[in-house]
């Protein structure tokens, strides 16, 4: 059995970039304009009118501050209030396939390795730009990688689920170096015209690279070990699939864009996580009182404060567990390896750290890592 170690990552985010501010703006006027068209049914009561959103909300509801985009100026615009993105032809690199290409670029550089070297390519995001063929084959292609590739989704856990299947392939000796990539697009799935939810989510690519400890041509972090559980809930959901035209349901429909009942995904989810870490800790002989760093998926800063206060045992101090939602918002399965990828290379060998993503299924994915 070989040790498995992240070796590499890397972080692709998009040029552009929407402050609370500017998304605020948006959203009011579409509100203003969507109340004008419907000023009839409002007046007599069988609809209700928009209301204005506010950053001052915004902030204090999430933490969120700004969130980078593929496209800003479609989600800008008051008539559409979505990303444009026109169809590439099929000889060009699909849109995903070229954030993964920049991030896995970043990933191999630090590590000192190129495309050649890797033997698996795992795409693992949320959503992904087609059925088939895979986006990880197309980015193994690219990368003029070697071996097989493949994609999965987990939704926000995708990333700690995808280290998971890297690690244990390169434990068992049947790969020797393995990339994971989370490109996500998530401006495209969310609904900009949701008071409730138009701020959550911004786009970025991230990218790990995982060999054997003993290959590390620098310095690596040890995986020492990996946990992954799933519980059923509808409470996030995206009903949007290809089989939505055999049931003639083409239309524009609430329910094919980001769902979310955020009051029962609060009360659910944080004691799932907050169990799921402390139970892989102890089954590991690790102690709260040892560990350096919590990175953690990046939705809510409430929510992360509340998972590390029951983790630590304490509310955690300036550093221990870094948030980056602030910049980027929540970037579904990237969101913990951004704050691992910035903030990690501060720790010394013999350090610990988790982490840890969560989201739809409900999913719960923990990666304890020791730099090597």
């Amino acid at each position: 059995m070989f040790r498995p170690a992240i070796t590499g990552h890397g972080v692709f985010t998009p040029t552009e970039n929407i402050t609370n501010d500017e998304l605020v703006a948006a959203f009011n006027a579409y509100a203003d304009l969507w109340n004008e068209r419907h000023a009839d049914e409002i007046a007599g009561g069988t609809v209700q009118a928009m209301d204005h959103s506010s950053s001052d909300f915004i902030f204090s509801a999430s933490g969120i501050e700004r969130r980078y985009v593929m496209d800003k100026s479609g989600v800008l615009d008051p008539e559409r209030m979505f990303p444009d993105l026109p169809a590439r032809p099929d000889e060009a690199p699909s849109i995903m396939a070229e954030m993964a290409v920049d991030a896995c670029g970043k990933a191999l550089a630090m590590a000192g390795r190129d495309g050649a070297d890797v033997d698996l390519v795992i795409c693992a995001a949320s959503n992904h730009e087609r059925a088939y063929p895979a986006i990880a084959i197309e980015i193994q292609q690219l990368l003029g990688a070697q071996g097989f590739a493949f994609d999965m989704n987990v939704a926000c856990s995708s990333a700690t689920f995808g280290i998971q299947a890297a690690a244990d392939m390169i434990r068992s000796g049947s790969v020797r170096r393995a990339l994971v990539v989370n490109p996500e697009i998530c401006s495209g799935h969310l609904e900009w015209r949701d008071r409730d939810c138009h701020f959550i989510f911004g786009d970025v690519c991230t990218a790990v690279l995982i060999e054997r400890a003993e290959d590390a041509q620098g310095a690596r972090f040890d995986i020492v070990s990996t946990r992954c559980a799933t519980q059923f809930s509808n409470n996030i959901r995206n009903n949007n699939g290809f089989l939505r035209r055999t049931h003639d349901q083409m239309e524009d429909r609430r329910d094919m864009q980001f769902m979310q009942n955020g009051r029962k995904v609060f009360k659910e989810v944080l004691p799932l996580v907050s169990a799921h870490i402390l139970g892989h800790m102890e089954a590991e002989g690790w102690e709260a009182d040892g560990l350096k760093r919590l990175w953690l998926h990046q939705a809510n800063k409430t929510m992360n404060d509340f998972i590390g206060k029951k983790v630590l045992g304490r509310m955690p101090e300036e550093g221990e567990q870094p948030n980056i939602l602030q910049d980027y918002a929540n970037t579904s399965s990237a969101g913990s390896i951004i704050a691992f990828s910035k903030n990690s290379g501060d720790l010394a060998p013999g350090d610990r750290g988790v982490i840890c993503s969560f989201g739809a299924g409900y999913s719960v994915g923990s990666v304890l890592v020791e730099r090597g």
